[in-house]
């Protein structure tokens, strides 16, 4: 075993969050600002990238720090250490309403691949790079670019999905459509590509883009319901325009109906 073996627990339903139970000297990594809470005994330091190459020198850090700027995140990760004597917990929360997916990397074959911003946090060891794509249609118009976010190793990681989360296990050659954003992660065995939309109508007013993301089995595959991106654009359409005022939003009557329905924000 590589990684630190951790236990944990997960609360909640729609806004969640884990906690995560230390022995002595075991730690845990996690993405800046998804810490929650933690015991007295638990010592946080931040650390250059994901901390499963702190043995390989400089060069070795800067490297593993550098592959995260790729990814659009920060070079540094924050580690949280038991220094005490007994079990320890430190709890990390979910960053907008959905799932957190516990990922065993030991039955992922040692390898999971998810979205850029899905990574919430890991045992310590496990290493958080990036996979590029080999096919140039997938980087352009698959939703989440060239590169992608994997997590190697053998130890437990915690991604976060958006809205609920559906698990899918593809047999060996079935194909699974999926919206290019709605993708969290899949196993190492699973093929990704995408597929452009057929028919003019489709196109023009079908409002759901120009490509679906195809992913064909074996292996499992994690959906979200609600990507954060569609999530942002939806409060953007919605908010006040020109001063502070609504478009009158459920009614017809614009402000009026404001008056009517109770909505009385001036």
């Amino acid at each position: 075993m590589n990684a630190h073996e951790i236990d944990y627990h997960i609360y909640g339903e729609e806004m969640q969050y884990v906690e995560i139970e230390l022995d002595p000297q075991e730690a845990v990594v996690a993405e800046a600002g998804t810490f929650m809470m933690m015991d007295q005994d638990i010592k946080m330091d931040t650390i250059f990238g994901d901390g499963s190459n702190q043995d390989t020198g400089v060069l070795g850090k800067i490297f593993s720090a550098g592959k995260r700027l790729l990814t659009g995140e920060s070079l540094f990760m924050t580690a949280f250490l038991n220094v005490g004597q007994g079990k320890k917990q430190v709890s990390f929360a979910s960053p907008y309403p959905g799932k957190i997916v516990p990922i065993d990397l030991s039955e992922k074959g040692g390898k999971f691949i998810c979205q850029k911003d899905a990574f919430l946090c890991a045992a310590k060891g496990v290493s958080v790079g990036i996979e590029f794509s080999k096919k140039l249609g997938r980087g352009f118009f698959g939703g989440e670019g060239f590169i992608m976010q994997k997590l190697e190793g053998d130890g437990m990681a915690f991604v976060h999905a958006g809205g609920t989360m559906a698990k899918k296990t593809l047999a060996a050659g079935e194909t699974l459509r999926v919206d290019t954003g709605c993708i969290v992660g899949f196993s190492r065995t699973v093929d990704y590509d995408i597929e452009f939309i057929g028919g003019i109508r489709n196109k023009v007013f079908g409002g759901e883009g120009l490509f679906f993301a195809t992913l064909r089995g074996p292996g499992t595959v994690y959906v979200q319901s609600l990507p954060f991106s569609r999530l942002a654009s939806r409060v953007w359409a919605a908010a006040p325009r020109g001063g502070g005022k609504d478009k009158g939003e459920g009614s017809i009557l614009g402000g009026l109906g404001d008056l009517l329905d109770g909505d009385n924000r001036f």
